[in-house]
């Protein structure tokens, strides 16, 4: 069956709700076939906390409900950037389905495909760019999404694991960053000028 999307904002614990994709599937008893449905349903706040479930049942509302229900028992938190994007780039996998996902800079958006899309809107990130290899099945990379969003850590979470000042973990990146090309840059001129 096609996959659907669903938002659906309950008012009293403002939860976004994303309906990512329902199987029809079938049971074979003695007087034919029994249909019944499985939905996969991803649950976040829009601030860095996600979770997702499936559920199956004869009905696809039924389905809806006990997928949303242990999605909500399911919840991580996720360190965001400036709250808009992650901190760093990750690798995650779930059987044979890998996903590669980026942080991205202010403006960007977020460029992910079918299943990834909707954990990403859910869990309120603003700008990312992913890739999806190897299986599409949308269990997979719903799986491999959260197995790459429990690996991000944050500044202060590397701080601490360190024993050092967030402050120091800080200048240390932005020292990496800006540090290898500003030497050959400046050692080029003098070359010139002797």
């Amino acid at each position: 069956m096609a996959r659907f999307e669903k938002e659906n904002r309950s008012s009293e614990s403002e939860l976004i709700e994303k309906l990512v994709h329902i199987n029809r599937v079938a049971k074979v008893v003695k007087g034919g076939r029994r249909f019944g449905f499985a939905a996969l349903v991803v649950v976040g706040d829009g601030k860095g906390k996600v979770g997702f479930g499936k559920g199956k049942a004869r009905e696809v509302p039924e389905a809806i409900r006990k997928a949303t229900e242990e999605a909500k028992k399911n919840m991580v938190r996720v360190p965001l950037r400036e709250g808009r994007t992650l901190h760093h780039d990750i690798e995650g996998r779930h059987g044979a389905g890998k996903v590669v996902i980026r942080s991205a800079q202010a403006g960007t958006g977020i460029i992910a495909g079918g299943p990834m899309r909707a954990v990403f809107e859910a869990l309120g990130v603003q700008d990312v760019v992913t890739k999806s290899l190897g299986s599409s099945n949308p269990y997979n990379m719903v799986r491999g999404t959260f197995d790459a969003l429990k690996k991000q850590s944050s500044p202060r979470m590397v701080a601490a694991r360190r024993s050092k000042k967030v402050s120091e973990i800080i200048s240390s990146r932005g020292d990496r960053e800006g540090a290898t090309p500003a030497p050959a840059q400046d050692a080029a001129p003098q070359e010139g000028m002797e």
